[in-house]
């Protein structure tokens, strides 16, 4: 073992869980800002989208990039299966994440926008509770 992995490890674990705190929480921060906006400031809510964009979809990017590092310091066929099963769930859920914020941000419609949006955060949420029971367990 190189005495290099904890630094490594340390890094890839820093940037992943920045990263998510920018997606996860930033989703959240927009669902609390939005209806205020909406009804008080409609025409800043493109501005304050489109801010979030910049930040969000990097940051999507990183968590994605530094999940697949983390999977590549993983001997997966030495895990349980429960360990397995959760893993591939919170593959999943990313991905959901991410096409449901697509959907949100490609959409024209309130229902694409809406739906796009909430199902966008459900799944990162639930992301986030896998990773947190994938690493209690590790």
């Amino acid at each position: 073992m190189s005495t290099l992995t904890p630094a490594l490890d340390t890094v890839r674990l820093t940037l992943h869980i920045c990263a998510v705190a920018v997606w996860v929480g930033g989703q959240i921060v927009i669902a609390a800002v939005v209806p205020a906006l909406r009804s008080e400031h409609r025409s800043a809510l493109p501005l304050v989208a489109k801010g979030f964009a910049r930040v969000a979809w990097p940051a999507f990017v990183l968590a994605v990039l530094t999940g697949m590092w983390s999977l590549m310091t993983v001997d997966v066929s030495s895990t349980s299966s429960g360990y397995q099963i959760a893993m591939m769930l919170k593959v999943l859920a990313v991905l959901l994440s991410g096409a449901a914020a697509a959907i949100h941000s490609a959409g024209t419609s309130t229902a694409a926008k809406a739906i796009g949006g909430a199902l966008g955060l459900v799944f990162a949420l639930f992301a986030v509770v896998l990773g947190v029971l994938i690493r209690a367990g590790a």
